[in-house]
C-alpha cells in the first residue's frame, strides 16, 4: 500500500496520534527524512498518544540510540540509527528482540529497510517551513490500520463528532475496539466492530463462533442496546451507526466499572443488589427473537442451545486438560464427559426463555448512582445476547471470573434475587437452583478452557492467575446433588488441587 499526504505540524501530530490508536507489539514504524523533516515530532506525538496524552519528557535517542517506554498502553521503543556505524552495532541494539514486546519507532531506518518486517509502516518525510509531505508505504497490520482509520474519519465526518479528539479506550488484537471522542460539547464512545472473520472449522464444517452463536457484526450491538434502552435499562444509546462498515457512536457511561470499584475496596452492596434487580426484572419480561434494524433488515437473537453449550464445555478437554496433564484427553474420558453434559444441560431449558447477556459481570457493569432504580446499572458488551435461562446471567454476576465473590456475599444476593421473583408465576425455586448449579458449572468449565486457550494459543499467560478462583466456583456448583456424576468425573480426572496449581 502506497500513498502520499501533506500535513502542517498540527496535522502531522494528529495523524501520529491516530496511528497510535492501532498500535500493538510487533509493529514497526520507520521514519525516514532529512534533518528537520519532522521525524522526531512524529515519534513524540505517537509516544505521547500511547501514554494517554500525558505531558512528559520524550528525549531524542540520538546519543542513547534506543529509548524504551514500558509504561505506555503498548510498550514502545524509540530508536535513532543516525550514529550507527555497522551492522554489528545494529545487532547489538537488539531491536528484533524489542519488537516482540514493543511497537518499534525508528528514525534513520536505512539499515532496516531490507529486513522482512511483516507489520511495517515506512513514512518518508520531506518539505520545509510549515508543510510536510509524507510518502507512506504500509504492509501487514499497518495497512489494515490505515484503511480502517480512513473509514473512521469518513464515518465521523457524517456526524456531529467530526474533528473530535480520539483517544484509545479498549481493545486488543481481536476484531472489536473502542475509542472515546472528545469535543467542547461533550464526550462519546466510538465502537469499531467490523464483521467477524470466520475461524477454522471445528465441527460439522462450522467455526467455533458460529456454533457458540457469537455476534458476527455490529448489528447485534445496535439491536440489543436499542431494546434494552427502550425498556428502561442503561445500555449505551446509539447516536449514529454504519452497519455495513461496523461503526457506532454511543453514549459514554463513564468509568465506574464494577470490577475496578471492587478492587479499590468500595462498598459493593448497593451496586450488586441493583445488578441483581436488573436480572430479576428481565426474567419477568417477554423478549423478542427478532429485532428490526434500519433498512428493513433485522437481528435474530439465537437460542442458547445444546450445541452452543456443548462446544463451550468442549474447551476444557481441548485446552485445559492438556495444560494440566501435559497429554491429550483419552477417548474414554472425553466420551464420559460429553455424556454427563448431554444429560444435565436439557434440565436448564427454560419454560420461557429470556435474553441472556452471557457477559453480565464486573468488567461490563458500570455504576451510575445519579440515576434511579435499575437505571443505576450501566450494561455494556451486549453483542453475544442469546435466548436462554435467566440463571446463567445470575451465575455470571455472582461467580465472577476476574474478582472474588465470596459465598458470604453471593448467597445473600442469590436470596435477594429469589425474593424479587417470589410472586413471579414463572419462578420455581428448586428448578432455578438446579439450573443455576448446572449453568454455573457449565460457565466455569468453559472459562477454564478459555483461559487455557488464551495462554497456550495466544501467549496471554496472565489469565491463568484467575484459574484457582474459577475452579472454586466450579466446586460450589458441583456440590448440588444432581451434579454428583459430573463431580465424580472431575474428582477422578481433574481434581481441584490439580486444577488450581495452574497459575
Amino acid at each position: 500500500m502506497h500513498l502520499t499526504r501533506r500535513f502542517d505540524q498540527s496535522a502531522l501530530e494528529g495523524f501520529a496520534a491516530e496511528l497510535a490508536l492501532f498500535a500493538r507489539p510487533g509493529m514497526a514504524l520507520l521514519l525516514k527524512g532529512d534533518l528537520g523533516s519532522g521525524k522526531s515530532t512524529f515519534a513524540r506525538a505517537f509516544i505521547r498518544a500511547l501514554a494517554g496524552g500525558a505531558d512528559f519528557d520524550i528525549p531524542s535517542p540520538t546519543f542513547t540510540l534506543v529509548q524504551s517506554y514500558d509504561e505506555t498502553r503498548v510498550p514502545a521503543a524509540h530508536a535513532d540509527l543516525y550514529r550507527l556505524g555497522s551492522d554489528s552495532e545494529l545487532t547489538e541494539l537488539g531491536l528484533e528482540e524489542l519488537l516482540d514486546g514493543h511497537v518499534l519507532l525508528v528514525e534513520w531506518p536505512e539499515r532496516l529497510l531490507g529486513l522482512p518486517l511483516a507489520d511495517r509502516l515506512l513514512i518518508e518525510l520531506s518539505g520545509s517551513g510549515t508543510t510536510r509531505e509524507a510518502a507512506i508505504t504500509a504492509s501487514g497490520a499497518w495497512q489494515q490500520a490505515l484503511l480502517r482509520n480512513d473509514q473512521i474519519r469518513g464515518f465521523l465526518n457524517g456526524t456531529r463528532w467530526q474533528g473530535a479528539e480520539r483517544r484509545f479506550l479498549e481493545g486488543d488484537a481481536s476484531f472489536r475496539r473502542y475509542e472515546t471522542l472528545h469535543t467542547q460539547a461533550g464526550q462519546a464512545v466510538l465502537m469499531d466492530m467490523p464483521a467477524r472473520p470466520d475461524g477454522p472449522p471445528v465441527k460439522d464444517g462450522l467455526p467455533y463462533s458460529a456454533i457458540a452463536h457469537l455476534a458476527e457484526d455490529i448489528r447485534a450491538v445496535v439491536a440489543v442496546n436499542h431494546v434494552l434502552a427502550e425498556r428502561g435499562l442503561s445500555a449505551p444509546r446509539i447516536e449514529s451507526h454504519d452497519l455495513a462498515a461496523g461503526f457506532a457512536v454511543m453514549e459514554d457511561l463513564g468509568r465506574k466499572v464494577y470490577g475496578r470499584m471492587r478492587l479499590a475496596g468500595e462498598d459493593m452492596q448497593e451496586p450488586m443488589e441493583a445488578a441483581v434487580a436488573v436480572l430479576a426484572g428481565m426474567a419477568r419480561q417477554d423478549w423478542p427473537k427478532d429485532v428490526p434494524l434500519d433498512g428493513g433488515s433485522h437481528h435474530r437473537v439465537p437460542a442458547y442451545d445444546i450445541g452452543a453449550q456443548m462446544i463451550e464445555v468442549d474447551l476444557l478437554p481441548s485446552w485445559f486438560w492438556p495444560l494440566v496433564t501435559g497429554t491429550g484427553i483419552t477417548p474414554e474420558a472425553r466420551a464420559a464427559f460429553e455424556c454427563l453434559w448431554q444429560e444435565l444441560l436439557p434440565l436448564t431449558r427454560a419454560e420461557r426463555p429470556v435474553w441472556v447477556l452471557r457477559d453480565y459481570h464486573s468488567p461490563n457493569l458500570l455504576w451510575l448512582p445519579e440515576r434511579d432504580g435499575v437505571k443505576r446499572v450501566g450494561i455494556i458488551d451486549t453483542q453475544d445476547c442469546l435466548m436462554g435461562h435467566p440463571a446463567y446471567d445470575l451465575a455470571s454476576l455472582l461467580q465472577d471470573a476476574r474478582v472474588d465473590i465470596d459465598v458470604a456475599e453471593a448467597d445473600p444476593l442469590f436470596e435477594h434475587y429469589c425474593g424479587l421473583r417470589r410472586d413471579d408465576p414463572h419462578f420455581d425455586r428448586p428448578s432455578f437452583e438446579l439450573a443455576y448449579a448446572i449453568l454455573g458449572a457449565q460457565r466455569a468449565t468453559k472459562i477454564l478452557g478459555i483461559f487455557a486457550r488464551l495462554s497456550q494459543r495466544d501467549g496471554k499467560h496472565g489469565y491463568l492467575r484467575h484459574v484457582p478462583r474459577v475452579s472454586r466456583y466450579l466446586e460450589r456448583n458441583l456440590a448440588h446433588p444432581r451434579l454428583a456424576g459430573l463431580r465424580a468425573w472431575f474428582d477422578r480426572h481433574l481434581p481441584a488441587a490439580q486444577r488450581e496449581r495452574q497459575r
